[in-house]
């Protein structure tokens, strides 16, 4: 009878195959290691000078030597950009009489605009991956942004009818 029968897991018959594999290959690379030590021994070198006297055993050959090293090579950062912004900032003309710095309107507004529009992106291309949903598991960008967007919506309509509720109750007071 078929019923009382365990049915064959897929997984298990998968992982014992590849046990089976993984046993060959290890009995493999011994196999090859043992020929290559084999191969490898050491010849045994007669002496010139003493025709007929003991042979000597040749030493093995010295490493090669490790690379030198290379200098790092560093991004440009662009510290032009920054040499700029830090230059205009510390002229003459900012500071009063006293030394004391004035308060400039223009340079508060930049700053508080730079702080809400956030940093520039170092890698311009894990962004458009990003964007476009490259990367496996990780939703668009574009799909993030939809959802913001009407999550705001909702809240700005929610906001609105608790308003006009307020201001219904209020106009009915009266």
């Amino acid at each position: 009878m078929a019923w009382l029968r365990k049915k064959p897991d897929p997984i298990s018959d998968r992982a014992r195959a590849l046990n089976d594999e993984i046993a060959r290959l290890d009995a493999q690379i011994k196999e090859l290691g043992a020929e290559l030590q084999q191969g490898q021994s050491q010849p045994r070198l007669r002496s010139t000078a003493l025709p007929h006297g003991a042979t000597v055993n040749r030493a093995a050959p010295a490493p090669p030597a490790p690379p030198m090293a290379e200098e790092p090579i560093f991004e440009e950062v662009g510290q032009h950009l920054l040499k700029a912004r830090s230059e205009a900032a510390t002229t003459p003309e900012h500071y009063n009489d006293l030394g004391v710095r004035k308060y400039d309107l223009t340079a508060l507004l930049r700053r508080i605009r730079d702080h809400f529009r956030g940093p520039s992106t170092t890698n311009p291309k894990l962004v458009s991956y990003l964007a476009a949903g490259g990367i496996q598991g990780l939703r668009p960008l574009r799909y993030e942004k939809r959802v913001a967007r009407n999550r705001f919506i909702v809240f700005v309509i929610i906001l609105f009818l608790a308003l006009l509720g307020t201001l219904l109750v209020f106009r009915k007071g009266r």
